[in-house]
């Protein structure tokens, strides 16, 4: 194995891994799409012209691979009990818990836009390039989830001024 790519795993495992989790909501299922991501990066390293472009591949990996396999099991939304009457405060774990619920009802590209935009904090221009589509497609499914999310859970809930987001 090339040193160099090595080194890349053992350097970003945790940064891909966590947007794999993000992604699936799900440990075991983000383990092994980190696991299937590296090897199908591993297998273009040596094709790979700018080596630094090696992280943003490996996410749309990610990403593809999950819409893939999500596909095939044919994923569905799961129901859950009821909303709560109130909104709690941000800080308490149940919210917190209660929110990620929410978002994994998501579907996988709106969940995955979300996820790079607002928790990995990459501009709509890197977003597009990992969901190997438009920016304006970033846009539509960006503002689609948010939507959604406010439907169910209240503005109150998603204060994120996505007006200032569009770097």
């Amino acid at each position: 194995m090339s040193e160099e790519f090595a080194e890349f795993a053992r350097g970003r495992h945790g940064a891909l891994y966590r947007y794999a989790y993000l992604l699936a909501g799900d440990r075991g299922l983000a383990d092994d799409l980190v696991q299937e991501a590296l090897i199908k990066t591993y297998v273009a390293w040596r094709r790979m012209r700018d080596r630094n472009a090696a992280e943003a591949y490996t996410r749309k990996v990610i990403t593809n691979t999950a819409i893939d396999w999500w596909r095939r099991k044919s994923y569905h939304e799961r129901p859950h009990g009821d909303l709560p009457d109130t909104v709690a405060p941000a800080e308490d774990s149940g919210t917190r818990l209660w929110l990620w619920h929410e978002l994994l009802q998501l579907p996988p590209r709106q969940r995955a836009a979300l996820v790079l935009r607002y928790y990995e904090d990459l501009t709509e221009a890197q977003t597009a390039e990992v969901l190997d589509c438009a920016v304006g497609t970033v846009k539509s499914q960006v503002s689609i989830a948010l939507s959604k999310l406010r439907a169910r859970l209240g503005d109150d809930v998603l204060p994120l001024d996505t007006a200032g987001a569009g770097r």
